[in-house]
């Protein structure tokens, strides 16, 4: 699905940002709303906007005065406001951000479902509501997908894609190709009340607001103390005056009620405040606190803020285990959800529930869990996943391994930005280290082939390639090192590229790509250089260097054929566009699809059981099955290759164990 024109219906403030994000991406937008003052105020919101981030620019040196002016007018050019649905008969995403009431998105969704274009995506900004009942009132809920902004919508770079029940494998790749164009990141979802991050930020500060009003606790006192703990960005009061206190409470409540109030607790502060009108920045700054910063809500009791502090981390993480048991969302894409919707930031030292449970520990989260349980009662029941993975011994960073994976190197390594973590059984990792982006490097180019080299003089026959990184596999290959590299340097370490790239799928030594994320470009390449890959449900692939003007040169029109066809091939290096991990599962591209969690138990339970085949035999199937598409060629290869594998002193080994009922002990010759 391509986007050459969209829409957004309803020009408020997160309707005129909503607008401003998709045109200054280049791509024009028409902005509705039912009256001409409404749509002139969702313009001028997104004509600050955009002032503000072009003038920034500008302050900085990177562009002249003029040239803003420029770029702010090239950006509003782009956005038509209007009144009426004329200019939706060529559009081919439409966002609605009305008002959060059932009622007046069905009324909108129909009148879209009747004057776009039968192809477009409808998508939804709601922060909470059902998008299959908003789907139902159309005849396409298939191209129905929540497409969730958090405020401000010009500065969070996050969008939630919420998938309802109807919503079309299709349809989310649209919407997560349509995320990226307009450079905001993506994570998916199902359908549950308050999605990911909603939910999850409620329920640990809902058990803040309870202690509030239980115990009449400062508010000032609380965001003071919260706020220095430094688990979240700001005190609870702070943000929720930020963000809304309607919003919130709409939010609140219907969790509430979907889950119980047991669970969620909603605040009777905040409603009062609520029906005063008292909404916060949007009323000018009145809501928890006055004009005057003094507090509106009762409460001068100093807080135990270790215990507030303990309660909200410990509910966050609890509520984080249920979405993702639940199957609503990959861990990577809750932690990264509040990453980039809430702030958890890891470089200001925020750290998002799974990852922060890994470097606790998950064995003493659990006693906490079970401390706070028998304080709190069952709404702090340590949840089943958690139990599991202790009593696997999945500890967290300590032990290698917990809802992350940790590399356990060596201690004399080959390399600098390849690691080698030698296990047993013929095993091995290759741990790709390469900065934030992971990025296909010279230098990763020349590491990797001296831990494939250790490897192989190790006795090694299963190599598992994985990232370092617990957000993406590569991000591709590192276009500023080469193209500072001359002609001739550029030209070896494309010829020692495919060199490796070529013995890694040709060598007896078996090799998994173990893929947890972004595998883009020269990522791809390699992962399609190995024998088998595992993909996380969140990993994304895709050959996108026809954006850049250039094509895939470590083999991405060579080997991508192979494994998908010769049609969806030439359309994935044709169209750059990213493919998803199910999507790739049903072209061919990868082996298997499993939840992130399991993914390096999964290569590596794999790399067993290919480490135990017989080496000899291994790198003849894998030499005879790359033979090109003739089927005379290939046959003569599967003749030479038979010869050679049963002429070896492995043959006779494992023909002898066979008849003698043993298992065979391999010495690759």
């Amino acid at each position: 699905m391509f986007v050459f024109r969209a829409a957004v219906v309803g020009a408020g403030t997160m309707g005129g940002q909503i607008a401003q994000t998709i045109a200054a991406a280049g791509i024009p937008v028409v902005l509705k709303d039912i009256n001409e003052e409404l749509v002139q105020a969702g313009l001028q919101e997104a004509r600050n906007v955009t002032s503000g981030q072009v003038s920034k620019l500008a302050e900085k040196g990177k562009i002249t005065s003029e040239q803003a002016q420029e770029q702010i007018e090239e950006i509003l050019g782009r956005i038509h406001g209007t009144t009426t649905y004329e200019q939706f008969g060529d559009v081919d995403f439409v966002v609605e951000a009305v008002p959060e009431r059932m009622e007046i998105k069905q009324t909108v969704f129909a009148e879209l479902d009747a004057v776009t274009p039968g192809h477009a995506i409808l998508a939804s900004n709601t922060s909470s509501l059902s998008i299959t009942e908003i789907g139902e009132a159309t005849l396409r809920p298939e191209q129905v997908v929540g497409f969730h902004y958090f405020y401000p919508a010009s500065i969070m770079p996050l969008i939630e894609i919420v998938e309802g029940e109807d919503t079309s494998a299709e349809t989310v790749a649209g919407a997560v190709t349509f995320a990226q164009a307009i450079r905001k990141q993506p994570i998916t979802c199902m359908e549950v009340p308050g999605f990911v991050v909603n939910r999850i930020l409620n329920s640990g500060i809902s058990e803040i607001w309870r202690e509030q009003e239980q115990k009449g606790l400062s508010i000032r006192k609380i965001d003071e103390g919260v706020g220095a703990a430094n688990v979240v960005p700001m005190g609870p009061y702070f943000l929720v005056n930020l963000l809304g206190l309607d919003t919130v409470l709409h939010v609140a409540e219907h969790l509430a009620e979907s889950y119980g109030d047991e669970r969620f607790y909603v605040p009777q502060g905040m409603k009062r405040l609520v029906s005063e009108g008292k909404l916060g920045a949007k009323t000018g700054g009145e809501g928890f606190y006055n004009t005057q910063g003094e507090p509106n809500i009762e409460g001068e009791h100093e807080p135990d803020v270790a215990e507030l502090v303990e309660l909200l981390t410990l509910k966050t993480f609890l509520e984080a285990c249920l979405v993702l048991e639940e199957g609503v969302a990959t861990h990577r894409d809750i932690d990264f959800g509040l990453m980039a919707g809430a702030g958890l930031d890891p470089r200001r030292g925020l750290l998002p529930p799974f990852m922060k449970a890994d470097i606790e520990g998950l064995d003493t989260v659990l006693e906490r869990l079970q401390q706070a349980a028998e304080r709190h009662g069952e709404r702090f029941e340590p949840p089943t996943i958690l139990r599991r993975m202790v009593a696997q011994g999945r500890l967290g960073q300590k032990h290698g391994q917990g809802f992350y994976a940790y590399p356990q190197a060596d201690p004399e390594q080959p390399a600098e930005v390849v690691k080698l973590e030698t296990r047993g059984d013929g095993v091995a990792i290759a741990w790709l280290a390469n900065g934030q982006m992971n990025s296909i490097s010279p230098q990763v180019i020349e590491d990797l082939g001296k831990v494939w080299e250790t490897a192989k003089q190790a006795g090694v026959r299963a190599l598992v390639i994985a990232s370092s990184n617990p957000f993406l596999y590569s991000a591709g290959a590192d276009i500023k090192a080469f193209t500072s590299m001359d002609e001739t340097a550029g030209a070896e370490l494309i010829n020692t590229a495919h060199a490796l790239f070529r013995e890694l799928g040709s060598d007896g030594i078996a090799t998994v790509a173990a893929v947890n994320g972004l595998a883009f470009g020269g990522g791809c390449e390699l992962a399609m250089a190995c024998d088998v890959r595992i993909a996380a449900r969140s990993a994304l692939f895709g050959q996108p260097e026809i954006k850049l003007g250039i094509i895939p040169g470590f083999g991405g029109t060579q080997r991508l054929p192979r494994l998908v066809g010769a049609n969806k091939a030439l359309e994935m290096n044709l169209i750059g566009d990213p493919v998803l991990a199910s999507d790739a599962f049903e072209f061919g591209l990868v082996n298997r699809v499993v939840e992130d969690h399991e993914l390096l138990d999964t290569a590596l339970a794999w790399a067993r059981k290919l480490a135990a085949q017989a080496p000899v035999a291994v790198a003849q199937i894998k030499r005879v099955s790359a033979t090109g598409g003739d089927l005379d060629e290939g046959i003569e290869a599967e003749k030479q290759g038979f010869a050679t594998a049963f002429g070896s002193a492995d043959a006779k080994e494992g023909i002898s164990a066979f008849l003698g009922k043993r298992a065979p002990s391999w010495e690759g010759r």
